[in-house]
């Protein structure tokens, strides 16, 4: 979930045309991806050519783009041991003006920019990774004394070099928790149009680019967020209407009986930064920026670790992870500030380091792609 994020963005692009371009079928004629090979050794041969080189390949033919958007090729080099990570960071220029996504490679160096996002320019998105893309969901836009909730989404295609629309969601909302579970991606609550909270939620699937509506959480909840344990959903975080203060319950959805469950007062609250690491949720609330707080769904308990901060304890932070390893970047310009690095498996007592890996600016929100 991005809070008081915003991202520049070009001319909005329509969902018919969109999928004019990502829903392209096959060449009808019955020519091979490579003459002279069968298909499945020629789509092994197109999966071995660099990631950098697949946008100018989207361009030789159909069946080309067509393969290079599916979720096969990510089978195919995830097979040939070929998958690649990449840090995507939403972060902002030096004069704190214009947001962009900056891409970075496997070894932290900075590789490209994304091209510009199209819609107007948004806050309190939610974003998700879905088959090797990036997703931008909801928001809300400002026009002068209105702010105005979205119910558009955006995915952008590492492959191809682009963004394009998907469905709009059914509820327009903002400040809500969004997560991928088993290839879906679920909004639950939020702000809504009037301005209200929401206890609605809907799941998004990719097959038949649709958003359905499932059953609603037991109460509004909104500035909260959400992750996938064992094929359950996780909601955690932000506030009720129906509570005071912040709210400790986790909601818990099960997709198998289309269900929501809870449980009471054993969640974190206030959190400012979370990420899913090893089958273990970390997070860091407000109250406390200086320990880690791990969360294991197996026994629904928790561990506190010391972060090793020195010198101001104002430093905000959010998460990133490459390698299998946490990284905490600085949510601030903080010249003296070296980003750290937890190990999980590594050895009691050296599960700390720091990492040579730098943004070129503030990271305002993180997600880990691999392709």
């Amino acid at each position: 979930m991005c809070r008081s994020n915003s991202v520049k963005q070009d001319a909005p692009i329509s969902a018919k045309s969109y999928r004019s371009l990502t829903s392209l079928e096959v060449d009808d004629s019955d020519s091979p991806i490579l003459p002279g090979l069968p298909d499945d050794i020629a789509k092994y041969c197109l999966a071995l050519v660099p990631h950098s080189d697949f946008p100018a390949m989207g361009g030789v033919c159909k069946k080309w783009r067509y393969f290079l958007q599916s979720k096969e090729l990510i089978t195919v080099r995830q097979l040939a041991g070929l998958l690649e990570e990449w840090l995507y960071v939403l972060t902002t220029d030096s004069e704190g003006t214009e947001n962009h996504w900056e891409v970075l490679d496997c070894h932290g160096h900075k590789h490209h920019v994304l091209p510009r996002m199209p819609g107007p320019t948004r806050f309190g998105f939610g974003v998700a990774v879905l088959n090797g893309k990036l997703l931008v969901v909801g928001g809300y836009s400002v026009i002068p004394g209105t702010t105005i909730a979205s119910e558009d989404v955006y995915q952008y295609d590492s492959c191809l070099n682009r963004w394009g629309k998907l469905a709009n969601m059914n509820v327009a909302r903002h400040d809500f928790a969004c997560a991928e579970l088993s290839g879906m991606i679920y909004a639950v609550g939020g702000y809504g149009i009037d301005g209200s909270s929401l206890s609605s939620a809907e799941v998004y699937n990719p097959d038949t680019d649709t958003w359905t509506l499932i059953s609603s959480i037991r109460r509004p909840r909104y500035g909260c967020f959400a992750c996938g344990f064992e094929g359950k959903l996780y909601v955690m975080g932000g506030r009720s209407s129906f509570t005071i203060g912040n709210s400790k319950f986790v909601d818990v959805y099960d997709p198998e009986s289309h269900t929501w469950c809870e449980m009471k007062k054993n969640g974190c609250v206030m959190v400012t930064a979370h990420a899913v690491l090893e089958k273990k949720l970390f997070c860091l609330e407000w109250k406390n920026q200086r320990k880690l707080s791990i969360y294991n769904p197996d026994d629904n308990s928790w561990e506190m670790v010391q972060i090793p901060l020195t010198g101001s304890t104002s430093i905000k932070l959010r998460f990133g992870i490459l390698d299998d390893k946490l990284l905490l970047f600085s949510l601030e310009e903080n010249p003296g500030y070296r980003t750290l690095l937890y190990d999980p498996n590594a050895a009691p007592g050296s599960e700390w380091l720091t990492s040579e890996v730098k943004l070129s600016g503030p990271c305002l929100c993180c997600v880990t792609i691999k392709v």
